[in-house]
């Protein structure tokens, strides 16, 4: 078969799991059909060019238009996407699987992929519990067990931001983003190790040593997913610097210069203005 004449609904529909990706499903039902995925996604929606586009975002009439074709409601379709994760969150959202739960995934072929699996912030299985692990290598470990419980609170704050849109003092998003900024070292390292040398190495100190010695780059604040095994100090560090408050970002500010402090301002301001109103609304409440 080469194409799918569909006027409505299509007339076999395979059934969804639990937190599955859309591209994913739709991926599934184009391998049925015997037609590429895009095709599929274009014959209902033609006017957009990627999947991927359609897994961040739809509109209310596209939702319809989707769910009118696999015979199901919009509100079922728009949970299968990134619609309604917060805007701060989406740099979090990986291209392409990077984790798998090796409890949810099993027993199913084609292998649905999971929403969770592009999540950059998550280093559990929201639907199991179970840490998750590499996509392309299941065995690897964390190189950072010890900050697990610490990561866990970072991975909630992220989670908390991105999919419940809970804002405290300062965007658990955002102070990624300043943890992957590049710090200054002294004595200066030679040109071609200045990339690893980053905020967050200030609070935990074993990063500047693993990543010499496993790695030969590191995700910037433009592109801040991290390989599992790295990811556990990340939000490690976001847990750390939420309960620090400001006076640990401005620490941090210190360890930056030049172009790369002016970048940390300009990213931090609004967490210092936040808190700064928090503090004088809790001095007039206690007048």
């Amino acid at each position: 078969m080469t194409h799918v004449m569909v006027t409505q609904r299509l007339p076999v529909i395979l059934p969804s799991v639990s937190d599955e990706l859309l591209s994913s499903w739709i991926g599934r039902h184009a391998s049925f059909y015997e037609v590429s995925p895009l095709i599929m996604l274009r014959h209902c929606i033609p006017e957009i060019r990627t999947q991927r586009s359609a897994d961040l975002h739809l509109t209310n009439d596209q939702e319809i238009r989707l769910a009118n074709m696999f015979a199901t409601k919009p509100s079922a379709i728009r949970q299968m996407t990134f619609t309604d994760i917060a805007q701060s969150s989406h740099r979090l959202i990986a291209v392409r699987p990077t984790q798998v739960c090796v409890n949810c995934s099993a027993g199913q072929e084609p292998v649905p992929v999971l929403r969770s699996q592009l999540q950059g912030w998550r280093i559990t299985c929201p639907l199991c519990g179970n840490q998750l692990r590499d996509f392309d290598d299941h065995e690897r470990a964390s190189l950072f067990q010890q900050y697990l419980d610490t990561a866990l609170r970072g991975e909630k704050l992220l989670d908390d931001e991105a999919k419940r849109g809970i804002k405290t003092w300062a965007s658990p998003a955002g102070i990624v983003r300043l943890l992957l900024m590049r710090r200054i070292e002294l004595p200066f390292p030679a040109e071609e190790e200045q990339w690893r040398f980053r905020v967050l190495g200030k609070i935990i100190p074993e990063l500047d040593h693993v990543l010499a010695e496993s790695c030969t780059s590191f995700p910037t604040p433009q592109h801040p997913v991290l390989p599992l095994h790295l990811r556990a100090v990340l939000l490690a560090g976001v847990a750390m610097v939420h309960s620090g408050g400001v006076e640990m970002l401005h620490m941090l500010r210190r360890s930056t210069l030049g172009l790369h402090r002016r970048r940390f301002d300009r990213e931090a301001m609004p967490f210092f203005v936040s808190a700064s109103r928090m503090r004088h609304s809790t001095q007039m409440q206690l007048i």
